[in-house]
């Protein structure tokens, strides 16, 4: 029906060379070359018979109206990570462009169901260092108090530069009308991580992304010369920390399924001749079951508070951020299975560990699933990641089967 996946990776080659360096992918959200990026994006659909509109919230809507006041939405972002990889999140917009073009073909531009393609604003946050801005205020869920005071590396805050690019902060909640009459959100992305990749399988249905729970960690003991100290009489706070580092892998094993990282640890007095009077490092846990994490989390308090009276040493904990986990519709995950399967044969149902904008929009109460392609190095956000090519245009095509079957199962519960 004139769907021409080998066009969407021409397309996206197209977008590499006018937004990209040497280093990788610079479509950083509210600067001119992710602006440059939306403006080619529109004109790629000129032509086709759409409504295109900013909401007030930034995120750009492409509607082809339908028999249906219901809608099938996918979704995707044009923004990237400074020095990104070339397909992360575009790969997504541009999948749902070809599946409109398929629709005009196939429909003359009035489908069963009305379909609108969605372009997140900032899905990232590399800016401002808050990720899902866009498609957290469309969900509702956007704390605009933390939000308000967010600020870049060059002290812009937030709300100037959404003003910069015509978005008025305090009216970003008004978008969560577009949301309104939404039947399924569908979303395609790479995977960013090696599941597929040693599994050797192009596709996998994704099962929700992962609850986090993110916490400061930081120990006390008490200075002293490194010379005079015996080891026996040392309050070392970096020795107790340091348990934590082999103890978390324990803790991911028996959650059967989880991940535990420890990404930083600052210590002081922090110089070479002193033991470790304060060690501060920071957890990061994550699970697709609420009550796996729960139990992952209590695990490290417990181990926490073990190594610090094995050292002789205090603890204390400061929560950071914490989001619940987001488990996917299972009739689309069902949908998705198949789609994939008859696609290419074989699929892998597995979860996300990053979070993504298809985790707003099922919070806000949409029946969501996405699909992930392989990842050919196991990696995203950096200039090497690549997929390809022709599991690039199966996951095009997988898209395609998925968003017929989503229609109809929109219309089946109508």
């Amino acid at each position: 029906m004139n769907l021409n996946p080998r066009r969407t990776v021409a397309e996206l080659k197209e977008l590499r060379s006018l937004t990209s360096d040497p280093e990788g992918a610079q479509r950083v959200a509210f600067t001119p070359t992710w602006t440059k990026a939306r403006a080619w994006l529109r004109d790629k659909v000129d032509g086709l018979p759409l409504e295109i509109h900013d909401d007030a919230a930034g995120n750009t809507w492409f509607t082809m109206q339908g028999e249906t006041d219901t809608y099938l939405v996918i979704g995707g972002h044009m923004d990237s990570v400074p020095n990104g990889g070339w397909l992360d999140g575009c790969l997504n917009v541009l999948a749902g462009v070809e599946i409109l073009r398929r629709l005009q073909s196939q429909y003359n531009g009035r489908p069963p169901v009305t379909v609108r393609l969605v372009d997140w604003a900032d899905e990232e946050g590399a800016r401002f260092g808050k990720s899902l801005f866009g498609s957290s205020a469309c969900a509702g869920t956007l704390d605009m108090d933390e939000a308000r005071g967010l600020r870049d590396k060059d002290g812009i805050a937030l709300p100037d530069a959404l003003k910069a690019v015509g978005v008025d902060f305090e009216g970003v909640m008004d978008s969560a009308k577009e949301l309104k009459n939404a039947g399924a959100y569908l979303e395609l992305h790479i995977e960013q991580g090696p599941v597929l990749l040693d599994l050797g399988l192009p596709l996998g249905a994704v099962l929700g992304t992962f609850g986090v729970e993110r916490h400061a960690i930081t120990f006390r003991g008490q200075a002293a010369h490194s010379g005079s100290t015996p080891m026996n009489r040392r309050k070392d706070a970096l020795l107790a920390a340091a348990k934590m580092s082999s103890e978390i892998y324990r803790i991911a094993e028996r959650s059967q399924g989880g991940v535990c990282t420890i990404g930083s640890c600052i210590t002081r007095p922090g110089i070479v001749t002193s033991v470790v009077e304060e060690c501060r490092i920071t957890l990061d846990q994550r699970h697709l079951d609420g009550a796996a994490l729960a139990n992952m989390l209590q695990e490290a308090r417990d181990a926490s508070e073990t190594f610090a009276r094995e050292g002789n040493v205090g603890v204390s904990w400061e929560r950071l951020w914490q989001i619940a986990p987001r488990p996917f519709n299972d009739d689309l995950i069902a949908l998705c299975d198949e789609s994939i399967r008859e696609t290419c044969k074989v699929s892998h149902k597995l979860p996300s560990g990053p979070l993504h904008d298809a985790a707003s929009v099922a919070t806000a109460g949409v029946p969501t699933v996405m699909m992930f392609v392989q990842s050919l190095h196991g990696i995203s956000h950096n200039k090497i990641e690549d997929t390809r090519e022709e599991h690039i245009e199966m996951s095009v095509a997988a898209l395609d089967r998925l968003a017929g079957k989503a229609m109809t199962w929109i219309l089946q519960r109508e």
